[in-house]
């Protein structure tokens, strides 16, 4: 195919340490979104809305650190903050006071936080998360919604694709499978049966829609979600690792106008650094908390450890993105240059003749071969073989971006959507060109 061979010919560098990688790390990678055929891009440095790589291209980047950098690679605050704090040290083995300053802008941003608890990544807040819930409830069971993603730990890789009956990954027993009840998403009935049996602990969620919003949440989802879950003695957990920060300055709880119980970060919330957060009401948060009694701490309280949690290099990235966050200018300036993005690669779709529909909310968008959802997601795995395809060729004309989504950052101009959109003609062109969707 000419888009593999352009590929080919274009870095091969990187195909060289992709080589060398295999020999030394699992499948040559270190996250399973990085996996790309032929081989992965290795990157050298990166500044604003670029990247470059080992090969000396240039790129406009929607990837933009997995959705972590709203504010662009190397945002000077952000990198005047690291190294102020790298000069005084990286870990110091006792709390400090960026930790505090850090979970009170989460608590003045974020609706639902009265009180925070740092991770180092947002599986680990959705774990916690999840302990949480089961402790302050006392029920074992947690309700997820197929399509909706919340990180690898044994306790969500239950329907996370189709088909949903098989687990995202081998390796976890089936007894841990069975305290987790799948709903489909959009389906209140479903979720209200569901919280009807007694035993659930709490619903957890992406509040805009499975996959960073790949299934979108239908209007008044929310709502009644709440309400149900509220009528339940039910908790509802809003996974706002996508999402927080980034709808709005207080997250998809603001942007929507509904409020859970506890709520999971990450990507933002550390500006850029290892980070999470589970943050919430007071009393469910305080099951973290010592009491100073003996019985309470060893045998109700949940534990809650980690070596680097709110390390002080990731606290000062954090605190110096938060604060220029909170201006909601920037969020909707991304969000009207989402709009843009959106509305013209679809036009660019349909100059080149290929299939398919881009749409999305705020700042994000996706492309979609196989056409928009239905209510319930995509009730078959999708053509995973285009979206490598689409990627290489995306690359090949200078912009590089997650397999099907784009994060659109606060920094992204005018001329980078515009000149973007021409190169995401040009890669639909040279797809079709290749007979990509011919193919059955």
């Amino acid at each position: 195919m000419k888009i593999l061979d352009r590929f080919r010919q274009r870095h091969p560098k990187s195909a060289a340490l992709a080589e060398r990688a295999r020999k030394s790390i699992p499948g040559g990678i270190t996250h399973d979104i990085r996996y790309l055929l032929p081989f992965p891009l290795y990157v050298t440095h990166a500044s604003g809305s670029r990247k470059w790589d080992v090969d000396g291209h240039e790129y406009t980047d929607y990837w933009m650190g997995h959705g972590a950098l709203f504010l662009g690679h190397a945002h000077p605050a952000v990198v005047a903050a690291v190294q102020d704090q790298m000069a005084r040290g990286t870990h110091y083995g006792a709390n400090h006071e960026l930790e505090v300053r850090w979970a009170e802008l989460v608590g003045q941003l974020v609706p639902c936080a009265e009180l925070t608890r740092f991770t180092m990544s947002g599986t680990e807040a959705t774990h916690l998360a999840l302990r949480v819930a089961r402790a302050y409830t006392g029920h074992p069971r947690i309700v997820k919604l197929s399509g909706h993603f919340h990180g690898w730990h044994d306790g969500v890789v239950a329907g996370v694709n189709p088909p949903y009956e098989v687990p995202m990954s081998a390796g976890v027993p089936g007894a841990l499978l069975d305290q987790v009840v799948v709903c489909p998403p959009n389906d209140i009935k479903a979720v209200e049966t569901a919280v009807q049996r007694g035993d659930v602990a709490a619903v957890i969620l992406e509040p805009a829609g499975g996959q960073a919003g790949t299934t979108p949440t239908i209007p008044g989802y929310l709502e009644e979600l709440r309400r149900v879950t509220s009528e339940h003695d039910v908790l509802l957990v809003f996974d706002e690792v996508i999402t927080g920060f980034r709808y709005a300055p207080g997250g998809a709880q603001e942007y929507f106008g509904v409020t859970p119980d506890l709520t999971t970060l990450a990507k933002i919330v550390a500006g850029g650094l290892p980070g999470g957060a589970l943050c919430g009401r007071r009393d469910i948060m305080a099951m973290i908390a010592h009491r100073g009694d003996p019985a309470w701490d060893r045998s109700e309280r949940v534990a809650h450890a980690g070596t680097f949690n709110a390390n002080p290099l990731s606290a000062a990235a954090a605190i110096a993105t938060l604060e220029l966050c909170a201006d909601a200018s920037l969020q909707a300036r991304a969000g009207k240059s989402g709009e843009t993005m959106r509305r013209s690669l679809n036009e660019a779709l349909q100059r080149a003749g290929a299939p398919g529909v881009v749409y999305g909310e705020a700042s994000l968008y996706h492309v979609s071969f196989e056409g928009k959802p239905g209510l319930a997601g995509f009730d078959r795995p999708r053509r995973g073989n285009l979206y490598h395809l689409l990627r290489c060729a995306l690359m090949n004309e200078g912009v590089d971006c997650s397999m099907n989504h784009g994060w659109i950052s606060a920094v992204h101009s005018d001329e980078d959507i515009e000149t973007s959109v021409a190169a995401y003609e040009r890669a639909f062109r040279a797809m079709v060109e290749d007979g990509a969707f011919d193919r059955t």
